[in-house]
């Protein structure tokens, strides 16, 4: 039976762990983690009964797959630690931001690598990830993906620049939707909704929103067609639409990914 094994045991790699057990992608005795913290090695054997240890060698040597989950300023370390412990036809995934397929391939070798990016709502089993193989990974591509689609969707893209836009988009994403949220509260409550009753309607329209573009997009439906079925000529939304127009919204939205583009590109380099 093929192994799997996480070097670092942070929120991404629990997110992981949790949703390829829940999916019967592996048992916990297939699954390895290594990290520097022996509180957070033992809880995670606690919670999954995987099998644990902070000798990073230790772990390479016996996996099939092998997920860098550590932290971009911590990847040559843990790469240095592994360089010469990695089983035959191995297949490496790295979900570090900003760390290129080159940069791992350089201390690694020439062998199967996957860049992702991941986001956050895979910690709820909701997460959008995007994917890009090297050349030796090409073929085992769906291993990889497969890991990923157990904690929401994943998409495969066919260049690594790439990764940067997904990163502006999804990767980032989530904390778009958190602003507007932050807002659309903090509004409410100045109307003179007490703040609980403002979070409740606030959180329970996005996620309601969200599930309704999920749902309409099945069937073929766009958001744009959405958002006209809920304006009313000469009403209310269409007034506050309007005003999100006069603000430019749609060019300040667009803006701002690019810089979030812009930024990874130079985390990048």
């Amino acid at each position: 039976m093929d192994k799997i094994g996480f070097i670092g045991g942070g929120n991404m790699a629990e997110a992981l762990i949790k949703g390829i057990i829940a999916e019967n992608i592996y048992t916990s005795d297939g699954i390895l983690v290594s990290d520097i913290s022996t509180d957070r090695l033992a809880l995670l054997a606690k919670l999954y009964k995987v099998k644990t240890t902070d000798q990073n060698a230790a772990l390479a040597s016996q996996v099939d797959i092998l997920v860098l989950a550590v932290k971009p300023q911590t990847m040559a370390e843990a790469l240095a630690s592994i360089k010469d412990s990695l089983k035959e036809n191995v297949l490496v995934i790295s979900i570090a931001a900003g760390i290129k397929i080159a940069k791992i391939a350089d201390v690694l070798g020439d062998i199967p690598i996957v860049r992702v990016m991941p986001n956050t709502p895979a910690l709820i089993a909701q997460g959008a990830s995007a994917l890009f193989a090297n050349d030796k990974a090409e073929k085992i591509l769906d291993k990889a993906k497969t890991i990923f689609d157990a904690v929401g969707i994943a998409v495969t893209v066919e260049s690594e620049d790439l990764i940067d836009a997904v990163t502006a988009v999804s990767g980032s994403g989530p904390a778009y939707f958190f602003l507007l949220m932050e807002e659309m509260i903090k509004a409410a409550v100045e109307l003179g909704i007490p703040e609980d009753n403002a979070k409740k309607l606030v959180l329970q329209t996005a996620k309601g929103a969200a599930l309704l573009a999920v749902g309409a997009d099945e069937n073929g439906e766009t958001t744009a067609q959405l958002r006209q079925k809920v304006t009313s000529p000469g009403g209310t939304t269409e007034a506050a639409l309007k005003t999100f127009t006069e603000g430019k919204f749609a060019s300040l939205v667009t803006a701002a990914i690019k810089r979030a583009y812009d930024r990874s590109k130079e985390l990048s380099k």
